[in-house]
């Protein structure tokens, strides 16, 4: 079991109306230094689909595409102990602090990407945010029971706080 501290810093500014939150970057993610890094995870297709435009590879791309939608993005958790990429195995958990990108940001909505996050967010987190969240289901491979487009038919819920 390793222990991880979360490398990747979040992504919003003073525009941001939606913040999306993962669990914790898997070990690829945390290679590549960003978000859903992995080419198995199909978020950034997801967001290509809903959005209608092709998004590049590039960390400065995925990055400057999120600002231009008002999208700000992290995870839920800033430390834990974890086999690989199973969320089944984590341990130890240290959650990060959102209150600066609330105080920063005009959040309207935080959306969980898998039932660990939205766990973890409603057990740490909600408390001390007002701001409603919702489930979407993990946009993981692992996650074979949700196809393409159920899942882009859940992850468009996001556009009605953008």
């Amino acid at each position: 079991m390793d222990y991880i501290i979360h490398s990747i810093k979040p992504v919003y500014n003073h525009n941001s109306k939606v913040l999306i939150l993962g669990t914790l970057p898997s070990p690829k993610s945390r290679e590549a230094g960003f978000f859903y890094s992995h080419p198995q995870n199909r978020f950034w297709k997801i967001m290509e689909i809903i959005f209608g435009k092709p998004i590049d590879e590039t960390i400065n791309a995925r990055i400057a595409f999120l600002l231009e939608h008002n999208i700000a993005m992290w995870d839920v958790i800033s430390e834990c102990c974890i086999e690989g990429a199973s969320d089944a195995t984590i341990k130890k958990v240290v959650v990060n602090d959102f209150s600066h990108i609330f105080l920063t940001a005009h959040i309207k909505a935080v959306f969980l990407t898998g039932k660990t996050a939205y766990n973890l967010y409603e057990k740490y987190c909600a408390k001390y945010h007002a701001t409603p969240y919702y489930l979407l289901p993990s946009p993981s491979s692992a996650n074979c029971a949700a196809d393409v487009n159920k899942l882009v038919a859940e992850y468009k819920r996001i556009l009605e706080f953008i």
